[in-house]
Formats: C-alpha cells, sequence, structure tokens
C-alpha cells in the first residue's frame, strides 16, 4: 500500500477529525427551525432540547478520556479512525433516530468520536510535523473545524427545503434526515484514507519499532534518506527523551502527577478552559432559518443576538450566520500562515485583550441603549429599540470579536497543548486537556441560557472579565514554545525562565545538525529488533539492517 509523506497533506487529511467536530457543532443549527424536526420530535424545548445538545458534549467528554489509552496502546493514526468509525456509527444513529431517546444516543456516540479526534488528531499533527511548520499544521485542526461548521450549516439550509420548505406544517423527516447522514461522508473518507498516512514517529519509537520510526523520520524531513542530517539530529532527540523518561521508572499516571509535568497539565487544561470562557458562546451565532431563535457555537443557546441584529435592519437569518462563519473561516487563515513566526504567547494575549475590548464595548453600549423587555417567548430580557447606529455597532463587534477569536486563540488552543508535554505522558494529558474543553462546554451550555435571561447585557462583562484574568494567567505561566522541538519542552517549562522572559526560535536540534554536518557528532541509530548497527558521521553513516 502506498503511503504518502508529504506533512501538508498528513496534516491536512488527519484535519478532516476537525472537520467532523464542526460539523457536529452545526448538526441541530439548521434543523431546529424546521416544521420537519418540530413535528416529528414533538417540538422539543426548554431542558428536553437542552438535553438533545448537550449529549454530543457530554459524549466528547467521555470520549476525550479515553482517548489516550486508545492513542498510546493503538497508535495515534488507529486512534483517529476509530474515531472516525464510532462517527459513522452515531450518524447512521441520529439519522435513523425514531423518537428524542435514540436521537441522544446517537449523538452521545458521535460525541465519543469527536472526543477521541479532538485530543488526537493534534497530538499526531505535533509529532509529524516539524519545528518549523509545527504550529501552522496543527491550526489545520482549527481551520476544519470552522469548514465543518460553514459546509454542515449550508447543507441543512438547503435540506430544509425539501417537502414544501421549512414552514410547511406538514414538513416531513428528510430536512434532517439528509444533513444528519450526509455527515458519514467525511467520516469513511477519513476511515479509508488514513491507510495510506504513516504512523507518528515518536509513537513508533515508544513501541522499540526504531526501524519503522526512522525510516518514517527520513521520509518526512530528509527525502527517504536515513543518513540525512536533520533525520539523525531527530532521531538522537528522541532517543535520548525516551532513554531518559524510561531512567525515572515511572507509570505514565505517576509521571502526570509530579510537579514538573501537573503545573503544565494545569496549564494546558486552563488554555483549553480559556478558549470556552473567553465568550464566543455568545458572540458566534447561528440564526436559525425561519424562527426567531439562534443557536451558538458548541451547542449552546440563546436568543439574544437576533433582536440586535433587527435593529441594524440585518435580518436575513441566512446572510447573518453566513457572514459570521466566513469571517471565522476566512480569519483563521492568517495564523495558520503566520503562528510560527509570530509565536503562541503573542497571540493567546493579544487575542485575550481583543476579545475583552469587544465584550467591553458590546456589554456598554447594550447596558446604555437597551431597555428591558418582558418576552413573551422568555427568550430574552433585553433589547435594542429604534437606535440602529447602536446596534450596528454591536453587531460590528461581533464580528470583530470572531476575527480576533479565529486568529488567536482558536488555532493556538490546539496548537499550544499538543505540544508541551513529554512523550510518555503526551497523549493522556492533552486528553485531559481536551477534557477540561468539554467539560466547561457542558456547563455552558446549561449555564448561559438562565444567566442571559437574568443578568442580560451583564453576561457580557462577566465574559469580557474572564478574558481579562485569561490575559492574566497567560502573560504569568505561558512561555513561548515557536521554534521548539517536542524534545525541547522539558529545557523551556523547567529552565526557571519567568514565561514572560522567554523567547522562541533558537533550537539544539540546529546545532546538532550542524555538528553532524561537519562530522563533529557520530549517531548510533539503534535499529530493532532485526537489524546491527552503524556508527558513522555524515556523510557516510548509515543504518544496516539484516535479517535475524
Amino acid at each position: 500500500m502506498k503511503t504518502f509523506y508529504n506533512t501538508y497533506a498528513i496534516c491536512s487529511f488527519a484535519a478532516i477529525g476537525g472537520g467532523l467536530f464542526g460539523f457536529d457543532i452545526s448538526s441541530m443549527s439548521g434543523v431546529l427551525g424546521t416544521n420537519g424536526y418540530k413535528n416529528y420530535f414533538s417540538n422539543p424545548a426548554g431542558y428536553r432540547q437542552g438535553g438533545i445538545t448537550a449529549s454530543m458534549p457530554a459524549g466528547s467528554l467521555v470520549g476525550s478520556l479515553i482517548s489516550s489509552f486508545i492513542a498510546d496502546r493503538l497508535s495515534r493514526r488507529t486512534a483517529i479512525q476509530i474515531s472516525a468509525l464510532i462517527w459513522i456509527i452515531g450518524s447512521i444513529f441520529q439519522t435513523a433516530a425514531n423518537g428524542v431517546a435514540l436521537l441522544c444516543f446517537g449523538r452521545v456516540v458521535s460525541g465519543i468520536s469527536i472526543g477521541i479526534a479532538s485530543a488526537i488528531v493534534p497530538v499526531y499533527q505535533s509529532e509529524i510535523a516539524r519545528k518549523e511548520i509545527r504550529g501552522r499544521v496543527v491550526s489545520l485542526q482549527q481551520w476544519a473545524i470552522t469548514w465543518g461548521i460553514l459546509i454542515q450549516y449550508f447543507i441543512q439550509y438547503g435540506a430544509s427545503f425539501v417537502d414544501g420548505g421549512a414552514n410547511n406544517p406538514n414538513q416531513g423527516s428528510s430536512s434532517f434526515r439528509i444533513p444528519w447522514g450526509v455527515q458519514m461522508v467525511p467520516g469513511f473518507i477519513l476511515l479509508v484514507g488514513m491507510f495510506f498516512f504513516p504512523y507518528s514517529p515518536r509513537w513508533l519509537a515508544s513501541k522499540d519499532r526504531w526501524e519503522e520510526a526512522i525510516q518514517v523520520l527520513a521520509h518526512l524531513h530528509g527525502g527517504g534518506d536515513v543518513n540525512h542530517p536533520k533525520v539523525l539530529a531527530e532521531y538522537k532527540e528522541i532517543e535520548e527523551a525516551l532513554a531518559f523518561e524510561r531512567e525515572q521508572a515511572e507509570t505514565s499516571f505517576g509521571a502526570l502527577v509530579k510537579p514538573r509535568i501537573i503545573k503544565r497539565v494545569i496549564l494546558g487544561m486552563s488554555i483549553q478552559m480559556w478558549s470556552q470562557l473567553c465568550g464566543m458562546n455568545i458572540m458566534m451565532c447561528t440564526i436559525l432559518p425561519g424562527t426567531k431563535s439562534l443557536r451558538l457555537r458548541h451547542g449552546h443557546f440563546v436568543h439574544y443576538i437576533v433582536y440586535i441584529m433587527k435593529g441594524a435592519n440585518i435580518a436575513d437569518p441566512l446572510l447573518t450566520s453566513s457572514i459570521q462563519y466566513i469571517i471565522n473561516v476566512a480569519m483563521t487563515l492568517p495564523a495558520i500562515l503566520y503562528l510560527d513566526r509570530f509565536g503562541r504567547r503573542p497571540a493567546l494575549l493579544i487575542g485575550s485583550f481583543l476579545m475583552m475590548s469587544w465584550l467591553f464595548i458590546s456589554g456598554a453600549l447594550q447596558a446604555s441603549y437597551g431597555e428591558h423587555w418582558d418576552d413573551p417567548d422568555k427568550n430574552t430580557s433585553w433589547r435594542i429599540v429604534n437606535n440602529k447606529s447602536v446596534s450596528q455597532s454591536i453587531v460590528a463587534c461581533s464580528y470583530l470579536f470572531v476575527a480576533s477569536f479565529a486568529t488567536t486563540w482558536g488555532p493556538t488552543s490546539w496548537t499550544y497543548p499538543s505540544e508541551i508535554f513529554p512523550a510518555k505522558v503526551r497523549a493522556k494529558a492533552v486528553s485531559l486537556a481536551t477534557a477540561a474543553n468539554w467539560l466547561w462546554n457542558c456547563i455552558l451550555a446549561f449555564g448561559v441560557p438562565p444567566l442571559l435571561w437574568n443578568i442580560n447585557w451583564k453576561m457580557y462583562m462577566i465574559f469580557a472579565t474572564f478574558n481579562g484574568l485569561a490575559f492574566i494567567h497567560m502573560f504569568l505561566t505561558a512561555p513561548e514554545t515557536k521554534g521548539k522541538t517536542l524534545e525541547e519542552m522539558d529545557e523551556v517549562f523547567d529552565s526557571g525562565i519567568p514565561a514572560w522572559k522567554t523567547r522562541g526560535g533558537s533550537s539544539r536540534l540546529d546545532q546538532l545538525q550542524r555538528d553532524i554536518e561537519k562530522g563533529d557528532l557520530k549517531i548510533t541509530t539503534a535499529v530493532h529488533p532485526t537489524a546491527t548497527t552503524t556508527t558513522a558521521a555524515h556523510p557516510a553513516a548509515t543504518t544496516t539492517a539484516t535479517t535475524a
């Protein structure tokens, strides 16, 4: 079977796992407003609909927690394929749902798939990529999420016109079965396509499959030449890091709670927590076609900003939703291109400051120009009336907020946790960080709607304050990691240098490569179990495999 080794191709294809995440985020947005959905599921509302929605992040929480056991035992690649298979099964249950119970079950199953994929895809990408482009290719995860949201939204919008359209009182179930069935396609593509891409070389090395590991490294970074200085240098780094970890004689769970590691685990979990508490859940809204409600990113419901949109004379549901989705997709691209040059730390700090600013402005405008309103549908208790310029300003802030998130925290919140842990605990630590994302997702799913009804515009101030706290937290605890190999992260975090004084860029790997090129350093490539080793310096260095 042919194997493709282009790093961009590997990481882009693996990012389809993020696309599934986006499909699931958007899987309810276009169907909730259709009479087909309302008729078939007896017009679920309140906690009944909240339970349907929250079943996905609940499953994702479980999936993220079990992901490391699959990835460590069976490989990162296989874990992604298992997530794709589970996704297909979950989509089948959702498509065939004959009631709320089976629908919730299907969403839980799909959620388990997303939990596994959202934890392991960034790990696989970070272990495949060279340090110079690691931020770029892991950011593809976030870009794929935004594309999944956008594509699924338009699929649902198109399907809403079947059987007489969303407003037809006798609309059939095809309006929701079509989009839920179509989402199986990317899962099948991911399941089959991953067979054509390599295992993670670092996972292979952790299993003492050194011959395969160096062959993968050679194809990824040396054009197939196992004697390439860059390949030998990276091989040596991986070998030394694994040897050090094994000398500690600790289980991976024991290593997780060591002081030098637990602080990184807390940092990774905090970054995922702040990515939920940044306020994207009240600014990234989906207005449902044919209704007055809207759906928030990650499945949270609120019925507020639609009135701001109407006050600004921007009432077309597809237009207002599409603009935010398109901004989210388009503005993730600059992060993909420049994150490795700009750095993770500036992205986190600038992103927190900008999002805090837009939320404070939005909240202040609504506090100053809004008025209390007793909505008979209990959707919102505050609105802007007859003030087009203020309404337009608030809409503009929402778009600027989405753009700020997309270029900073969106991709960085996936990149940073995937690169800061040692190989022994990487999958488990990233799974815990991702679990924090889904835990706060569930909390917000139930907490945001009643808070918005009870404290209305003050909710914007709360999320703005969260961004201020995130800014302080990241300033004090998040060192720069750009330009460093995964094996150098112990030096980054254990050097004793305060986070605000760290600088990325220089790497020990570059010096190793230069020493090998000059012939000053000899590398022994330990090929196991059926091989002999040759010690040599480049250009004469060789790795000779023989049959035992």
